[in-house]
């Protein structure tokens, strides 16, 4: 993979841009790669390079990424107050339930239409996805979409007023472990052990709701890279971003076994000739 420079703005010029029409709501969709479809929604401010660099890894893995524009500036390095601004508005959108426990945001829908869709487009047996942080818990959601077969949740963040909250409603959980179960699935979830924002009471509560189907995984502060972008330097106090922001490119490292795993995962659920499932 061409090495990107994660202080400046990404140009995304090696991703297909579309404009995408599902249930009469139009978004911007960056495509890139060949064979089964993943979706990567990005985490807070935006499309960051360090989001775009993820979505690469996944792309250069044998997959097609559809990385859907859900707020910020695409490709931008976001000032901390440019940032701080995208969040306000994200936690009073229409599409956001950012303060509200048993409640989906309204976008997951539209999410699901999109795995459909590429889905049909790219084939295989079905579409993996990954929520981030503001996203983390949509790729949950997605499961009530057949066609979603690899999710994953990067420190979901939502409701951001209670620790042990869900973004998710108890008929909506009861649907997803029904799924699970039925169809022989596991969720992979990831968070740093002192994150602020995804604490291990959220893990415990999907702990408790779906059971062994749902995998957690909690990192070291420690191994989190202390160098970030000015919007998590100021207003993200703690290790967060496990495959982005917060992620350390070397070898050994346990961000990148995080990434590795997440690939794997992806790997064994979504290609066709994959190795037999743990």
């Amino acid at each position: 993979m061409t090495q990107q420079n994660l202080s400046a703005d990404d140009a995304l010029a090696d991703f297909t841009i579309r404009e995408i029409t599902l249930e009469n709501v139009t978004k911007r969709v960056y495509v890139a790669g060949v064979g089964p479809a993943v979706i990567v929604m990005t985490e807070m401010p935006g499309i960051s390079p360090h989001v775009a660099r993820f979505s690469r890894w996944v792309r250069d893995a044998g997959f097609t990424v559809y990385m859907p524009s859900l707020f910020g500036r695409d490709g931008a390095v976001a000032s901390a107050e440019e940032g701080a601004t995208v969040f306000r508005k994200a936690c009073v959108s229409a599409e956001f339930r950012a303060f509200a426990a048993d409640e989906p945001s309204p976008v997951t829908s539209w999410l699901r239409a999109l795995a459909r869709l590429a889905h049909e487009q790219c084939g295989g047996p079905g579409v993996g996805a990954i929520g981030m942080c503001f996203t983390g818990n949509f790729a949950l959601s997605m499961m009530l979409e057949p066609a979603v077969l690899a999710p994953v949740l990067s420190q979901p963040t939502l409701p951001m007023d209670n620790p042990a909250g869900l973004e998710s409603p108890p008929d909506e959980l009861a649907a997803v472990r029904n799924r699970l179960e039925r169809d022989d699935l596991t969720v992979l979830a990831y968070r740093f052990a002192g994150d602020k924002f995804c604490r291990a009471q959220r893990f415990a509560a999907y702990q408790q709701a779906l059971g062994d189907r749902f995998i957690g995984k909690v990192l070291p502060d420690h191994a989190a890279n202390p160098e970030t972008a000015p919007f998590f330097s100021v207003h993200v106090a703690s290790p967060h971003s496990v495959v982005t922001a917060h992620l350390i490119d070397e070898a050994g490292q346990p961000t990148i076994a995080a990434r590795d795993e997440i690939l794997a995962f992806f790997q064994q659920r979504l290609t066709p000739d994959a190795a037999p499932r743990p």
